[in-house]
């Protein structure tokens, strides 16, 4: 199977809603539910959608504070490192990064002292971890999970 054309209206249709029925998406494509469902199911089985989940405002969960970190790690360390940052509930997101910084970090908290809690007990006692530095997002303009075609 190709990704043609069809198959990018239903992931832009998916990305948008993806609680869509297969027949609200089968009148989307002009096909019929079952092509559309075999389609949706050689997305999934290619790799090409993920998974479907939910987007969940983090401050209407009491996460009201967004900081971002940039960490160089020793090499033979960076595996565990990411691993080690990755496992913990505060954490969103870690990328390993090129330029200055070894990883990028996204971390959620409920609060300031929260966020000092995480940095200087979780954090810092990573073994491997050579440089923190952070940033406290102040407003949110955008935001978006998964790659918008």
């Amino acid at each position: 199977m190709k990704y043609d054309e069809i198959d990018k209206k239903l992931v832009e249709e998916l990305t948008d809603n993806g609680r869509l029925s297969y027949v609200e998406l089968s009148e989307k494509v002009n096909l019929s539910r079952v092509a559309v469902k075999d389609r949706v199911d050689n997305l999934i089985k290619k790799g090409i959608i993920e998974k479907f989940s939910a987007i969940i405002n983090s401050e209407k969960i009491g996460k009201n504070v967004s900081a971002f970190f940039d960490i160089d790690v020793t090499p033979k360390k960076l595996q565990d490192v990411a691993q080690s940052l990755t496992d913990h509930p505060n954490v969103a997101s870690v990328y390993q990064m090129t330029g200055p910084s070894t990883l990028h970090m996204h971390v959620l908290v409920e609060d300031f002292n929260q966020l000092e809690v995480f940095i200087n007990k979780e954090l810092y006692s990573v073994s491997g971890i050579t440089r923190v530095d952070s940033q406290v997002l102040l407003k949110r303009f955008k935001s978006r999970t998964g790659y918008k075609l």
